[in-house]
């Protein structure tokens, strides 16, 4: 199985400016991001940039990036510019890797990759949700899934909803309940990455304020890679961005 990684990187950031340039251990935060995706076996990792600064501090690193527009209104919409700018066939297989998950773990990179293509045109993740508090947290989104792994559904809400046991109580989840938590990494047929920037917003994509809902209300299936474990936090803000600084070794 052949895919690439492209990693959409901006400067903007309400909550942590520069985010992508932000040092780890001496090396930019997107740089950090582009090793980890490397080790997941892609063929090539490309980040794509929306600054000359995030241009050229890639090529400090003989990291491979390029430039976009500044005025896409998604990360999908910026890695789909440079799948076509790199003239890749219809069935390749594109990796979506945020720029601020400097610990992605490559394995989970490397088997979302491997449900796209071959009549999915999109794959993503999910684990099991252990904590009844995050079952019913709006900013931890939850999916599900049918007999064949694909997904039905994605909700801000308690999906599926425990009727009985939630009727008992709330506070713990009830036994051999178990919903799932969406994590935010996508891979696409370069076929279908290259459509979906034509795709009307649903209306159920602006109610959820969940961009993966246009694929579904357009009729298009999103295979599901189910991992054991909650995968590593990404870096939203300063607190988060020591945390990660913390287990990196100063180079």
């Amino acid at each position: 199985m052949s895919f690439i990684v492209i990693i959409p990187a901006r400067l903007a950031s309400t909550r942590l400016p520069n985010k992508p340039l932000a040092d780890i251990a001496g090396k930019p935060m997107v740089v950090r991001v582009a090793e980890r995706a490397a080790l997941s076996g892609a063929a090539e990792v490309v980040v794509a940039a929306d600054s000359q600064a995030i241009i050229d501090a890639c090529a400090r690193h003989d990291v491979r990036a390029m430039m976009t527009r500044p005025d896409h209104p998604s990360g999908t919409d910026r890695i789909a510019e440079v799948a076509a700018a790199m003239g890749l066939s219809d069935d390749a297989v594109v990796v979506n890797v945020q720029g601020d998950e400097p610990l992605i773990d490559s394995a989970l990179v490397r088997d979302t990759a491997s449900l796209a293509g071959a009549g999915v045109p999109m794959a993503t993740a999910a684990h099991p949700i252990a904590d009844a508090a995050d079952a019913f947290n709006p900013n931890v989104v939850k999916v599900v899934l049918d007999r064949h792994g694909r997904a039905l559904y994605f909700s801000r809400a308690t999906i599926p909803w425990h009727r009985d046991g939630f009727a008992q109580s709330r506070d713990a989840l009830p036994a051999g309940y178990q919903p799932l938590r969406h994590i935010g990494l996508y891979a696409f047929s370069n076929g279908f990455l290259q459509t979906y920037p034509t795709l009307a917003q649903s209306p159920l994509e602006q109610i959820e304020a969940l961009e993966q809902l246009r694929v579904l209300w357009h009729g298009f299936p999103i295979a599901v890679h189910v991992t054991p474990s909650a995968p590593a936090a990404g870096v939203d803000t300063p607190q988060d961005l020591e945390r990660v600084r913390a287990l990196f070794p100063a180079e």
